[in-house]
């Protein structure tokens, strides 16, 4: 009967949950300097102050907190579940066809725009859940809160400013990743590496190089400027680089050229799916006949724990993988070089098997090997794991078997959610298996709104088996 109901709402709502979402997704909001009332810049104030606007439209009672987050109650009844999601994104580049970035479009079954699966669209999601359990009157004991936050993307400075505040709930999920369910979130090991020289006089010398935009996210686009070098040269070397990896190089200018290059973007928890541009820029430079100088030498010694291709980590010496977890990845994010100086930023998303002594003093250990500094910062983020024969998980597959009709088995990723500080926390939705590749963090990202129909009714089942 429940079932029933819910297919019907939100068939009922699926104009306005577009609406609500496109509302959302046309607010660019990724991070910037704060403003009064906005921690993490005016975009993500803006996002969460329209946010705050739907959810009280639709009959719910609200708060925003201080501009860190925003909650939405089902009811006034004890704490019983917290559904988080975030309204930030990652910043976009301009590889975009469909539409775009912040202009949101409606092709048959897909809404384009920067944010629509990252993470307004099941955000949304969520709040037709709660929404459906209030109109449907289903009667419940206990309150479930959508949380709603604004710097999931850089660092999730966000949420340690409400849970000061604020209890954790007895149980929590983000809809920010997959079905049917993940109890197990990689580790993470974030370092900036560090090289000084004296400055690169003799030609053929680089004059700067530059690629990312911030972790976690394989770069697209990298630029480098060279001095000295004959440009059929360079073609020719570049060409070879090319067939190798796959990465593209156009060249400008006489005597001094502007490489751009140009790869292929993706979250940095998957690098398999992207191909990094940084990495493909050093392999160009590493392979051009530069004058030899301190600079050059530790530039290559960098290359070789980063080569391209390797996201293993199998060249920095700390490749691993466990049974429960998998893997390990590691990816080189944010680079830039002068002169005289060069540093660049490594994302490692590290399995349960994972210590501070097999991968941080392994990475530290190969730095000072290379001539390089890994900064003291850099520990490890440990991995966060819920039993899967807990009630809770065991609630979420069986609320995911009875609407899907697939066999439900507990996960792990290397992505980080909301929820990987939180005792009872887990990541639930709102991708399904087999599904399309949404280009999370990527160009042309686009969220599935059948997926999306079907992800509110499963949240709505939970909502009912965990408050009532």
């Amino acid at each position: 009967m429940l079932k029933e109901q819910l297919k019907d709402y939100m068939e009922a709502h699926r104009q306005e949950m577009i609406d609500d979402i496109s509302a959302l997704v046309s607010i660019q909001s990724d991070r910037g300097p704060a403003v009064p009332g906005g921690p993490f810049g005016e975009g993500p104030k803006k996002a969460l102050e329209k946010a705050m606007e739907i959810c009280g439209g639709h009959g719910f009672a609200t708060k925003n907190w201080d501009g860190y987050v925003g909650t939405a109650d089902l009811n006034d009844g004890p704490s019983c579940l917290d559904i988080l999601a975030h309204l930030d994104v990652v910043p976009v580049s301009d590889g975009w066809t469909v539409t775009a970035p912040f202009t949101p479009k409606l092709v048959g079954h897909k809404l384009y725009g920067r944010g629509a699966a990252d993470d307004k669209g099941p955000a949304v999601a969520a709040l037709y859940a709660m929404r459906a359990v209030k109109e449907l009157g289903i009667p419940l004991k206990g309150n479930c809160r959508l949380i709603l936050g604004t710097d999931e993307e850089c660092g999730s400075g966000d949420i340690p400013h409400y849970y000061d505040q604020v209890p954790e709930a007895p149980y929590t999920f983000s809809p920010d990743a997959n079905f049917p369910c993940i109890n197990i979130e990689k580790g993470s090991i974030k370092g900036w590496y560090h090289a000084n020289y004296p400055e690169m006089t003799a030609l053929p010398r680089i004059l700067s190089a530059k690629g990312g935009t911030k972790i976690n996210v394989v770069p697209n686009k990298a630029e480098a400027v060279v001095e000295g070098m004959d440009k059929e040269a360079l073609r020719k070397i570049a060409d070879e680089v090319t067939a190798n990896t796959g990465v593209k190089f156009d060249l400008s200018g006489e005597g001094t050229i502007t490489i751009q290059v140009t790869g292929q973007d993706a979250h940095a928890a998957m690098p398999e799916k992207g191909n990094n541009a940084i990495t493909g820029m050093l392999t160009l430079l590493t392979a051009l006949p530069l004058a030899d100088c301190e600079g050059v030498q530790k530039l290559r010694a960098f290359q070789k724990l980063y080569p391209h291709g390797d996201w293993s980590g199998m060249a920095a010496g700390i490749a691993m993988e466990d049974k429960e977890s998998g893997a390990m990845t590691s990816t080189l994010d944010i680079f830039s070089m002068d002169l005289t100086h060069f540093e660049g930023q490594t994302d490692c998303r590290c399995p349960i098997c994972a210590t501070d002594e097999n991968v941080t003093e392994v990475l530290k250990a190969g730095a000072e090997a290379a001539g390089l500094v890994l900064d003291e910062s850099c520990k490890l983020n440990p991995p966060h794991h819920v039993p899967a024969d807990s009630p809770f998980i065991q609630t979420l597959l069986a609320a995911y078997e009875k609407y899907t009709g697939e066999k439900g088995e507990p996960l792990a990723i290397g992505g980080g959610t909301y929820t990987h500080h939180l005792k009872n926390g887990v990541a639930f939705g709102c991708e399904f298996p087999g599904g399309e590749d949404v280009h999370m963090h990527g160009n042309d990202e686009f969220v599935n709104i059948d997926e999306l129909i079907l992800s509110a009714q499963i949240f709505a089942e939970v909502i009912v088996n965990l408050c009532s």
